[in-house]
C-alpha cells in the first residue's frame, strides 16, 4: 500500500495539464478584474461622447 501511494506521489505526468489549468485561472480572472475595474467609467465616458455628438448639427453646405 505504502509503495503504491509512494509510486503515486512520484509520477509527474500531468503536471503540465495542472499548470497550465491555473494559469489559465489566473489569467482568467485577472482579465475579469481589469473588466470590472474599468467598465463603469468606460461606460460613462461612452455615454458623454455620444450625449455630445448627439448635440452637434450637421450642414449640407459650406459657407
Amino acid at each position: 500500500m505504502f509503495g503504491t501511494f509512494r509510486n503515486f506521489c512520484l509520477q509527474e505526468d500531468g503536471a503540465v495539464t495542472v499548470d497550465f489549468v491555473v494559469l489559465t485561472a489566473a489569467v482568467i480572472g485577472l482579465g475579469l478584474g481589469v473588466i470590472l475595474t474599468i467598465s463603469n467609467g468606460a461606460t460613462d465616458y461612452s455615454g458623454s461622447v455620444g450625449n455630445y455628438l448627439t448635440a452637434q448639427t450637421v450642414t449640407s453646405t459650406y459657407d
